[in-house]
């Protein structure tokens, strides 16, 4: 062993709607004078009601992760999934912050997971120990192969700790 410490990824786990995402974007604001790249999801709201989630990047790209009137042919739930945004705006974003500071995967779930180019993104930027980022409460072979990495530290958010991780995340973050 060469006595170099490893790098290390923070995924945020957590039932919908917990904060993972503002958790993530509280973050972000505190590490200012790093060079930060990846994507995270917003909720597209009509009338007060959610329709579907938008991809935005650090560099203000800004595109349509899925939508309940969208057309495409994958479907999560009611909303269907919008692969050329997810392939051109949040895989694109995520492979050109491989040589930032941090990467932010906003998330690793079912929508993101029905096009193997993002597949093939995540493995890359985790392989650089810089991601933060979310994933899906619910496990399959892809997740799990994340969750096993030794270089990746899965995070629990609950109502009781996601104020306290804020700081938290920076430490690790600015450490690493």
């Amino acid at each position: 062993m060469s006595g170099k410490i490893m790098a290390k990824n923070i995924l945020l786990t957590g039932p919908p709607r917990i904060g993972k995402t503002t958790l993530i974007m509280r973050v972000i604001e505190k590490i200012k004078n790093r060079e930060v790249g990846g994507f995270y999801t917003e909720e597209i709201r009509e009338k007060g009601i959610r329709k579907g989630f938008k991809i935005l990047t650090p560099d203000g790209s800004e595109g349509v992760l899925s939508h309940v009137n969208y057309n495409g042919k994958y479907r999560v739930g009611r909303y269907k999934v919008n692969i050329d945004d997810l392939e051109n705006i949040a895989v694109k974003s995520i492979l050109n912050a491989l040589e930032k500071d941090t990467i932010i995967i906003d998330e690793v779930g079912k929508m993101e997971l029905v096009s193997e180019k993002f597949r093939d993104a995540v493995m890359k930027a985790l392989d650089t120990g810089k991601v933060l980022g979310t994933i899906k409460l619910g496990r399959d072979e892809f997740t799990e192969e994340i969750r096993m990495r030794k270089d990746t530290e899965i995070i629990g958010v609950t109502f009781q700790n996601r104020d306290t991780l804020v700081n938290r995340l920076v430490e690790e973050i600015l450490k690493g």
